[in-house]
């Protein structure tokens, strides 16, 4: 009858109806599995390339320092050429672009990385052996109209030149 009474007078609950506390012994397990699963579904994204790309071979070559930094222009015949011409074109991302959208592309390139890194972006000019020059420098004017000073141009190392 005087349960929930203590020695002072004052009510107190049962300590009978409390709940028990839930084990987290499994959870370092849990966290784990889900980092698991994480790692093995995500795609990094990668561009679908729609030109011909065959790079030139060089004797002297350099690897770029960080990869996340480097921003790709595409510049070839299209492989569909039944659909785009045979006449050489620009992809920027994953699709094709006029000569007017670099500048566009440079900027949208900047605003996707922290603000630290803005000004160690690559442009990487992806072009293939048999395109002329004429549209390279078309497109290497745009970048330098955009601020887009630091360029390369992908390679394959090889023994002796093409």
């Amino acid at each position: 009858m005087w349960e929930g009474i203590n020695k002072m007078g004052k009510f107190s609950k049962k300590k009978g109806n409390a709940l028990p506390s839930i084990s987290t012994a499994s959870l370092p397990d849990i966290i784990f599995m889900l980092l698991f699963f994480f790692m093995v579904t995500t795609q990094i994204k990668k561009s679908t390339v729609y030109v011909k790309f065959s790079a030139p071979g060089v004797t002297e070559a350099q690897k770029l320092e960080k990869k996340a930094l480097v921003s790709s222009i595409y510049i070839g015949r299209p492989i569909e050429t039944a659909i785009y011409g045979s006449e050489p074109r620009i992809q920027l991302n994953d699709a094709f672009a006029s000569i007017n959208d670099i500048a566009e592309f440079v900027a949208a390139e900047r605003e996707a990385r922290n603000e630290a890194d803005r000004s160690l972006i690559t442009t990487s000019l992806k072009v293939d052996k048999d395109t002329k020059m004429g549209i390279v420098s078309d497109v290497k004017q745009k970048l330098r109209a955009a601020n887009a000073l630091r360029i390369n141009y992908s390679a394959r190392k090889t023994d002796k030149l093409d």
